[in-house]
């Protein structure tokens, strides 16, 4: 039995944590993220979502307990330090959802992205998921690998 994250913990990263945000999705984790995510549209948007805000805008840091300052400026530090904090555990979400968008991403068969998909990824790959919102469309290849070595660079793989 493999123990999983909480469905409800999710996350609104501020505008200086594009990185941080990309790699929560990258674990699976719910993160509201964009331009518009700073000083006060971050919190009303983290309120309204029932959602964690995570910032190292110095003057969000004394909001209540529903919000973690980032310590660091380094991603991999500040990925650690949430995981850390909130003891976020590997679950089977990895690569789950959109890095782009944040949704969920689709399992699509490989013959409806013939056209969609470079033909050497076409003839060398056989799993293909999709975003339905922003339409991108992934598949593991040599960057899924390189994240997963940095997930285990990182001992969060």
């Amino acid at each position: 039995m493999s123990k999983s994250n909480p469905p409800e913990l999710r996350f609104a990263a501020d505008v200086m944590l594009g990185r941080l945000a990309k790699w929560l999705r990258v674990l699976g984790r719910d993160v509201l993220y964009g331009r518009h995510l700073s000083g006060s549209g971050l919190v009303h948007a983290a309120r309204q979502e029932n959602r964690i805000i995570l910032t190292r805008d110095r003057r969000l840091r004394t909001q209540p307990q529903d919000s973690l300052f980032i310590q660091s400026d380094d991603f991999r530090e500040q990925l650690r330090q949430v995981v850390s904090t909130f003891h976020l555990v590997r679950s089977d979400d990895l690569f789950r959802r959109c890095l782009i968008c944040n949704s969920s991403l689709q399992p699509r068969p490989k013959t409806s992205v013939k056209q969609a998909v470079p033909e050497y990824v076409f003839l060398t790959q056989e799993t293909f998921f999709w975003c339905a919102n922003c339409r991108r469309i992934y598949w593991p290849a040599t960057h899924h690998q390189k994240m997963l070595q940095e997930l285990k660079h990182l001992q969060l793989e």
